[in-house]
């Protein structure tokens, strides 16, 4: 048997008597089962060892494929350094939408928002006078339009098992500001800019110098470009194919 953990984030937002159950059921005695445990990133495989007493030999890293759907625009696009489009993907606590919010404050940009806005978002986008729009419920081919048409993404996430939204940015051409913590830097290589997801000045600093220096971020784009193509879907399979194989031979050997 082969166990996928994606990310351990509900032990974060648990406690008492929920996060042990939660510890038990979910992690504890499915890993003990199991007869190894993949894991879709670096930062995955230390949180779990946090948590679950296992030996490193029985965990192995296989992160996510990137869909063969996102890639460039045919035609591109001049960047537009006076009003931005800036795509924010995911509205969840984690996502740290509010940040982002904030540190747009007196910025000229259109904010693209995926994802369902809280009431709190709403009045917080209304008090910044931040100008934006809102989609929810795209199918793959919305999302990738999404990316196409903004100038930049930002994803600074104060927890992710993987960040999907990295790699989506690099494969379809746009500089991506995302977070120095935990799995994103594993994910978006030199092909992303960094910032502290909990400082909003942070947050305003990534932006500014991808929207000010065009070197940097055609770099930031040419070197996602790069980093994209580690997360294939034929690679990411040949990983698998391996595993499967390493466990038939220990089956074989029994």
């Amino acid at each position: 048997t082969i166990l996928t953990v994606l990310d351990v984030g509900f032990m974060v937002r648990t406690k008492g008597l929920r996060r042990a159950l939660l510890r038990f059921f979910w992690l504890t005695l499915p890993c003990r089962m199991a007869g190894q445990i993949t894991v879709i990133s670096e930062a995955t495989r230390a949180e779990l060892m946090k948590w679950v007493r296992i030996s490193g030999e029985k965990v192995t890293v296989i992160p996510v494929f990137v869909s063969e759907a996102f890639s460039p625009a045919e035609t591109t696009s001049k960047f537009d350094e006076e009003r931005p489009i800036i795509l924010q993907v995911g509205t969840k606590p984690n996502k740290n939408l509010e940040r982002v919010i904030e540190s747009l404050a007196g910025r000229s940009c259109l904010l693209d928002i995926v994802g369902i806005l809280s009431e709190g978002q709403k009045k917080l986008l209304s008090y910044h006078n931040i100008n934006f729009r809102n989609c929810v419920g795209l199918e793959e081919a919305g999302i990738v339009a999404k990316y196409r048409e903004c100038d930049l993404v930002v994803f600074a996430s104060t927890y992710e098992g993987f960040g999907m939204p990295i790699l989506e940015a690099q494969a379809t051409g746009k500089a991506v500001v995302t977070s120095n913590i935990l799995s994103m830097p594993e994910v978006g290589g030199e092909g992303a800019c960094y910032v502290d997801p909990f400082c909003v000045n942070s947050i305003r600093a990534g932006i500014d110098r991808i929207v000010v220096d065009p070197d940097y971020r055609e770099g930031l784009v040419r070197k996602g470009f790069a980093n994209v193509r580690r997360f294939s879907r034929k690679s990411i399979a040949a990983d698998y194919m391996n595993l499967y194989q390493r466990m038939r031979g220990k089956a074989g050997e029994s």
